[in-house]
């Protein structure tokens, strides 16, 4: 049986998901709803109106993450969903997602820049990367690989449980893109061609064609 066939539910409780896919999600969105700038003399509390990103409880609680990192602690996948919830109810979401994934493409270690070795090779090495990334990040196989130099395949995983709308997709997307791309040393586009928040019966991520 291919692995994309495997449906990868949450356990409820169980605490296996790193603690930077989290503190990730939050600095993204403080980041993005920062105003711009601020007048001298000017209190935010008092005169801007309330912001995401001026929140005293969103700080508190990127400390909190950022020292889970340090402890080596995990979080539960009811967490993680929470947090994918809440972006979903935002209007940049999608943009969100995407960001956060990218982010998280970079915590993958090199050695980079291996476009000299052939076509074959290079791929098989970036799907062995983003496969082990994800394990890293999410304390299991949350997706499969298809047949393809690069497709990945999956039903339920986490993302499209946490938004059946699909925008949470876009965090896959990202961090393979950003892992390729850092991998062969040129930009690379994943497109998610099917997704089961659009109705298709599983999601995928692929490269572009073109590129392969």
């Amino acid at each position: 049986m291919n692995d994309s066939e495997f449906i990868h539910a949450s356990v409820p409780g169980l605490r296996r998901v790193k603690a930077v896919v989290a503190l990730r999600l939050l600095e993204v969105m403080r980041d993005m709803d920062l105003p711009i700038e601020l007048l001298g003399a000017e209190n935010p509390s008092l005169t801007i109106p309330r912001r995401f990103g001026l929140s005293e409880v969103v700080e508190r609680q990127i400390r909190k993450y950022r020292a889970d990192i340090g402890n080596r602690t995990r979080i539960s996948d009811e967490e993680v969903q929470g947090l994918l919830r809440f972006v979903v109810r935002r209007p940049d979401g999608a943009q969100v997602f995407y960001t956060v994934g990218r982010l998280l493409g970079r915590v993958q270690k090199g050695p980079w820049m291996i476009g000299h070795l052939p076509k074959g090779i290079q791929y098989r090495v970036v799907r062995y990367r983003v496969r082990r990334l994800l394990v890293r990040l999410f304390g299991r196989t949350i997706v499969g690989f298809a047949q393809g130099h690069f497709v990945i395949e999956g039903r339920s995983s986490l993302l499209v449980q946490a938004d059946p709308g699909g925008d949470a997709c876009r965090l896959l997307s990202g961090l393979s893109e950003e892992v390729i791309s850092r991998t062969l040393g040129s930009p690379i586009s994943v497109d998610h061609t099917l997704c089961q928040g659009r109705g298709d019966d599983r999601c995928r991520w692929q490269i572009e064609s073109k590129v392969c």
